[in-house]
């Protein structure tokens, strides 16, 4: 039986990384500890592998913890 992890962010979730703000991302999946995201403005582009800490939801203005 497969255990179902518990994730902060959930697949279709509108994000962006830490490091570029301004590019807003599309969780697609999230396997092992790593959320894979898409761009949100250009789907075909090379997708993003993000570990939790490294994203921030958006309308979220707490970015520091």
């Amino acid at each position: 039986m497969e255990e179902t992890e518990v994730t902060k962010f959930k697949a279709g979730l509108a994000v962006y990384a830490k490091v570029a703000p301004e590019v807003k991302l599309i969780i697609r999946r999230y396997y092992k500890g790593i959320y894979y995201c898409k761009f949100a403005d250009d789907p075909e582009k090379k997708e993003q592998a993000l570990f939790e800490r490294e994203i921030i939801e958006l309308g979220n203005s707490n970015t520091t913890k």
